[in-house]
């Protein structure tokens, strides 16, 4: 029976007081809880007829921690007041401190504020295969219920540490062995165990151990600074950028040198100074954002369920279909990969099993589920297998004639269910479906490289795409584990669309005179994973030749176009691919920069003669993010006004996900509207001024600039979708 949201209490004639946290579906920590929780330990505690109290959480969960919409309503409003007084009063007055004896009875999962409840209890006992774990830093916070003293104290400092800096969950079954869980029991075991357990401390024969003034674990204060300096290191190196890893520091060494308490309450100043930083915002709007995709107006309102995806064939054996294919395997769908001759067919499926074979090196993935993965591929030649198929991804090159046959083709042998999809990244999806009577079927699932690894899954919809096959594909999409984001048809859709300008605009740069590995630098510095030129090496400059052709159809008229590329291939630099680009990548060590590309850029900076007075232009590093980010925000403006995307936040998802630009700064938009439309659009003015049409500020801008409004303000419902 669903129970509703609260917590419940029943007394057992055995004196146990069984407390129920109830807020499907993972039992999380909303206020009503909180204030649910401390009337019932308050209760307990009162009540001759209770000795002892088993917490647990209904429907198989413990909790999945605090209700992350209160973060959302107090950077809404300012209003820190709105933040529940829990770590003191609740978690370490009434439950640590408590006189009656209290033991967690944990299922399922116990992360961020679950987790800090079970170990503010006197007893642990466990569900095999639950999750437990502190993931807060991923929100820009701390663990705010005395989990940064806690945790340190029971499983050690130096897993504790980094359990919290990489916001890594464990399971039962290693927390048992850590000394995070006192016993591992089978489910239909669990409530008898820790009522038992509960009696035996209150009878005294088990300890009465409260979490937060344990010492044994935290060894002498020599080695906890030794711990506590590697911690900063690694803070440093996967965070540069962020603040709540090295607060979490910290009040982690505060607590060591002045005890849990003084550590509880340092933690607590500390979560709520976060709270309001700039970083949480941006990361707890990103959180919400990944979660607005799922709703697609007249797709995911009106009724329809998705339709079972069994068996996928994939056109293409190259880098993007045994990437595709690879992602399917592993959730349990049967795949067909069609090739057009032996050769490639084997290359195809030898590049599957690489994949696989690498999941499973990095231990993210065991022997024996690699092995099942595989044996669910088919490879095929023809397409005499595809008349039971649900969907066919075509993932062939861009080469729009060859698009058009394919699709003629499987039109007439795939059953009329079927969805006929194209990774095309590029190609408006109209021509590709133009020679077919299918185009209500007809989709794009444009996923990102390495598709097996990448998490964006673009869904492309022209106006014929029925709302089933969005749908369908959403929900594919979901079990393949990406995060399918639905956008509108155009040339390169909304997040290559959006970026076209990014390393057009890098390379005007360095035609100014720019050194090159500076702009890469600065673009690391600010955030991304790689700068536009390095980016440029991994996808393999034909590529980027291939496609700007079809950009300068489209987009011509605000393009900078540069000469670079075709130099660099001339002089042999294909890239990562073979090697060369602008760095040099050799097996095992990290790429490094090529100083002799340096005589290619000459060249192209002789062709293009665009330095003024032939003298390279001197900019701050500040100028060098804003002269390549700022085009890039210009376009996402046309996209937001073309209605390419439903909402402003699809484009702050995809730019993360698509285009790792930092989770940290929001996304595009919001870090867009944190730098201020008014500044960005003023600053384009004048490089427009200055350099010509590339830099010109969009309509969209202009509008929102003058009008002090923001760029992901929704506009009046007119839009394309």
């Amino acid at each position: 029976m669903a129970k509703k949201i609260g917590v419940t209490m029943e007394v057992g004639n055995d004196g146990v007081a069984v407390i129920t946290i109830s807020n499907p579906p993972v039992n999380s920590l909303a206020s009503q809880i909180i204030s649910g929780l401390k009337e019932k330990f308050q209760e307990a505690n009162q009540r001759s007829d209770v000795k002892a109290i088993v917490l647990t959480g209904n429907g198989g969960r413990f909790s999945g921690g605090f209700d992350i919409n209160v973060f959302q309503q107090v950077h809404k409003t300012g209003d820190i007041s709105l933040m529940p007084e829990v770590s003191v009063d609740l978690v370490c007055n009434l439950m640590e401190d408590s006189r009656k004896p209290l033991v967690a009875a944990v299922e399922g999962l116990a992360l961020g504020g679950g987790l800090e409840l079970a170990m503010a209890c006197h007893a642990r006992v466990a569900a095999p295969k639950a999750q437990l774990g502190l993931p807060e830093l991923t929100l820009g916070i701390i663990p705010g219920f005395g989990g940064t003293q806690r945790l340190p104290r029971l499983v050690g400092l130096e897993k504790g540490a980094n359990m919290i800096l990489l916001s890594k969950s464990i399971s039962s079954e290693e927390g048992y062995k850590l000394g995070l869980i006192d016993a591992l029991v089978p489910p239909g075991d669990l409530l008898t165990t820790s009522r038992n357990w509960a009696l035996d401390i209150a009878a005294g024969r088990k300890p009465f151990l409260r979490s937060l003034h344990r010492t044994d674990k935290i060894g002498s204060l020599s080695e906890a600074r030794a711990i506590l300096r590697n911690a900063r290191q690694l803070a440093k190196r996967i965070a540069p950028n962020m603040p709540q890893h090295h607060a979490c520091i910290e009040v982690i060494e505060d607590g060591i040198i002045h005890g849990g308490y003084s550590g509880v309450l340092k933690e607590a100043e500390s979560f709520k100074q976060l709270v309001l930083s700039d970083t949480a915002k941006a990361l707890v709007h990103v959180f919400f954002a990944q979660r607005a995709t799922s709703k697609v107006p007249k797709v995911t309102d009106v009724g329809l369920k998705p339709r079972p995806m069994k068996k996928v064939a994939v056109i293409g054996g190259g880098l993007m279909g045994s990437g595709i294919a690879t992602a399917l395997l592993l959730s349990n769908i049967r795949v067909l990969l069609k090739e057009i001759n032996s050769e490639y067919l084997l290359k195809g499926i030898k590049s599957v099993e690489a994949n696989l074979k690498g999941l499973v090196s990095r231990g993210k993935l065991t022997q024996d589920k690699a092995g099942k993965a595989f044996s669910l591929l088919k490879g095929v030649l023809d397409y005499t297998e595809f008349k039971d198929v649900d969907m066919v991804i075509e993932a062939v090159i861009e080469n729009i004639q060859l698009k058009q046959k394919i699709f003629k083709e499987i039109e007439e042998v795939c059953p009329p269910h079927c969805i006929l999809a194209s990774n095309t990244s590029t190609i408006d999806l109209n021509v590709i479906g133009e020679k077919t009577n299918s185009k209500d079927r007809i989709v794009g699932a444009h996923f990102f490289s390495p598709a097996h690894l990448m998490t964006l899954l673009e869904i492309v919809r022209t106006e014929n795409t029925s709302a089933q096959v969005i749908l369908d594909l959403m929900a594919l999409g979901k079990a393949i584990k990406k995060v399918p984001v639905v956008v509108g048809n155009c040339i390169g859709f909304a997040v290559n669309r959006t970026f076209f300008p990014y390393s057009q605009a890098a390379h005007m740069l360095v035609n100014l005179g720019v050194d090159l590995f500076r702009v890469d630098s600065v673009i690391t510095s600010f955030g991304l994973p790689l700068g536009p030129f390095q980016l440029g090496d991994l996808a393999g400059h034909g590529i980027g030749i291939a496609v700007k052709d079809i950009y300068a159809k489209a987009y011509g008229d605000r393009m900078f176009s540069s000469p670079l590329t075709e130099l660099l291939l001339k002089s042999g630099r294909n890239g990562k691919i073979n090697g060369r680009g602008y760095y040099i990548y050799e097996k095992g060590s990290k790429p490094k920069p090529d100083s002799s590309v340096l005589s290619v850029v000459e060249e192209s900076r002789k062709l293009t003669n665009i330095m003024p007075g032939g003298k390279p232009i001197s900019v701050t590093d500040k100028e060098i993010v804003e002269m390549i980010l700022f085009p890039v925000v210009n376009e996402a403006c046309r996209v937001l006004d073309e209605g390419v995307v439903i909402r402003a936040s699809d484009l702050d998802v995809a730019s993360v996900l698509g285009m790792s630009f930092p989770s940290y700064r929001g996304g595009l938009l919001f870090w867009a509207d944190t730098v201020g439309p008014k500044y960005i659009y003023e600053r384009l003015k004048r490089l427009s001024e200055t350099y010509g049409g590339f830099f010109k500020p969009s309509r969209y801008l202009e509008e929102r600039a003058t009008k002090g409004m923001l760029l992901s303000e929704p506009k009046s419902s007119r839009s394309r979708l």
